[in-house]
């Protein structure tokens, strides 16, 4: 959810063409620097307002879409993200891959959550027992991040929220994982404007602090559900994320180390714990035996698309495999105006998962 790059670029007779970002500051400009066409794989899933972030899921034999709600809330653009000021949710449902998107209206206001200050940023949902759940991420009124949870008797809501943030949660990005047990894990955090890197000591701290480049990154979180849903049954535990030698990702890794957009799925009994590495702007993958992990990173799954950020979700459907993400191609490269879209995603004869690409380039 955080910006601090600029993505630059040229719009030609209606086509988005080239991008570079620009280090020393947030504003849009316009430059011919390139001169590379792109070409997108997919269009956006929604064209008549943005979605990022997309949590996608089957229920009820269809396919369920929780994205968050980008709109243009005229906070300038800052590295803590204040300009991703989203202020509600919608959701979206597809009977198939190929079906039309149909739009089921909002969900959830910042006004219905009694905690939350601002900035409702990416969400998750889940299902139990016929009640289905929805995790939402909020700066409370001390501008602290925490994860809230409302609750439904339909998939499409609308949702009600708890009077309470989950006690002990903090930072961003829940996603909860429904295990093949029945056990439910959710995994969460990010830094940056997520504000994971000022819980390291276990208090928040209104400083950032990040480790050394040579010293272990800052970790993801994953605690395992209370039976109700409404709370965490344990102490969050860090996410370990080893590298090809079993040691842990370093902080100056940028190509590898998390960054936010936790997300786990199982393929052959394996848990793949996938991510957004923020900066480098890759989706990487890392596999384990547990859902606590330790996971060893596995290689990209999605290259770098069109805007700033990523973040994605990974879903089965009829037997097939779907990443769903965003980029900023509606809004010609504007990073905080996002759209959600979708592509196959395949797991090659060794469980590895083949790289994706969202656009081409043609010179």
């Amino acid at each position: 959810m955080n910006s601090k790059h600029v993505l630059t670029l040229i719009i030609t007779t209606s086509i988005i063409i080239g991008c570079k970002q620009n280090q020393s500051n947030q504003k849009q400009e316009s430059t011919d620097a390139t001169k590379d066409t792109i070409v997108f794989k997919s269009e956006p899933l929604v064209k008549n307002q943005y979605t990022a972030d997309p949590s996608a899921h089957v229920f009820e034999d269809k396919i369920f879409i929780y994205p968050s709600h980008d709109w243009d809330s005229g906070e300038p653009e800052m590295d803590d993200g204040n300009h991703f000021n989203m202020k509600d949710y919608y959701v979206y449902s597809m009977e198939s891959p190929t079906s039309e998107v149909v739009n089921h209206g909002k969900i959830l206001d910042v006004e219905d959550v009694a905690w939350a200050k601002r900035q409702m940023w990416a969400p998750d949902a889940t299902e139990k027992d016929g009640e289905y759940f929805f995790f939402f991420p909020a700066k409370d009124k001390d501008d602290i991040f925490r994860i809230g949870v409302a609750k439904s008797d339909k998939p499409e809501g609308p949702f009600t929220p708890e009077d309470e943030p989950i006690k002990g949660s903090f930072s961003i990005d829940p996603a909860v994982y429904k295990d093949t047990d029945g056990e439910y894990y959710m995994y969460f955090g990010g830094i940056w404007g997520g504000q994971l890197q000022r819980w390291l000591t276990g208090e928040y701290e209104n400083e950032d602090n990040y480790p050394a480049d040579d010293e272990p990154a800052v970790p993801a979180k994953v605690a395992k559900m209370s039976d109700d849903l409404l709370s965490f049954a344990e102490e969050p535990k860090d996410i370990e994320i080893l590298d090809e030698n079993g040691e842990l990702i370093t902080t100056g890794d940028n190509d590898r180390r998390f960054f936010e957009a936790a997300w786990v799925h199982k393929y052959n009994d394996k848990y793949y714990f996938s991510y957004s590495t923020g900066d480098t702007h890759n989706i990487a993958y890392a596999i384990g035996d547990s859902p606590y992990g330790p996971f060893t990173y596995q290689g990209v799954i999605l290259e770098p698309v069109l805007g700033w950020t990523n973040h994605h979700s990974i879903v089965e459907f009829d037997g097939k495999w779907y990443i769903f993400f965003h980029d900023s191609s509606l809004s010609e490269g504007k990073t905080y105006l996002r759209s959600m879209k979708m592509m196959e995603l395949e797991h090659d004869e060794e469980g590895k998962i083949k790289t994706l690409q969202s656009y081409t380039e043609v010179k």
